[in-house]
């Protein structure tokens, strides 16, 4: 479960943890107050700011030690596609493409709910299986130009 990089431009950028917030490698993140989090299914996509590169476990320093630098991949052209999962509450069909979906109410920033849209979070561009898909993340003032 997890977002990469299907197709677009992106660079890797490190930005300060927050202690004691566990995140996957995969993950969306958002900042709030100035340091990551994993993204919420009710985070306002315009917080985004890209796909966590590495694990932040209990035992790392990043856990431990706020505002240690973690590597994060950030999109620096409009409409970057991604490689995201689907949570085990719907099922991806090709009838989702061209349709806004939200982060997953697991809220660990590892997948997107079908038929869920509320923030629009995502934008469905591509069916690849009923648990994965291609996706724009919806960030930033101007979101995804379709």
């Amino acid at each position: 479960m997890s977002f990469k990089v299907n197709k677009g431009k992106v660079k890797s950028m490190y930005f300060g943890s927050t202690a004691s917030a566990a995140i996957a490698r995969g993950a969306v993140v958002a900042l709030s107050s100035g340091r990551i989090i994993a993204a919420l299914n009710d985070t306002p996509p315009s917080s985004i700011i890209g796909v966590l590169d590495e694990d932040i476990t209990s035992s790392d320093t990043a856990y431990i030690t706020a505002g240690t630098p973690v590597k994060v991949t950030v999109p620096v052209e409009m409409n970057v596609v991604w490689e995201a999962t689907v949570d085990s509450a719907g099922a991806l069909t090709n009838t989702y493409q061209g349709t806004y979906m939200d982060l997953s109410t697991d809220d660990d920033g590892l997948s997107v709910d079908t038929p869920v849209s509320t923030l629009d979070t995502v934008f469905c561009v591509g069916y690849i299986s009923a648990t994965k898909g291609l996706v724009i993340l919806n960030t930033g003032p101007k979101g995804v130009i379709a």
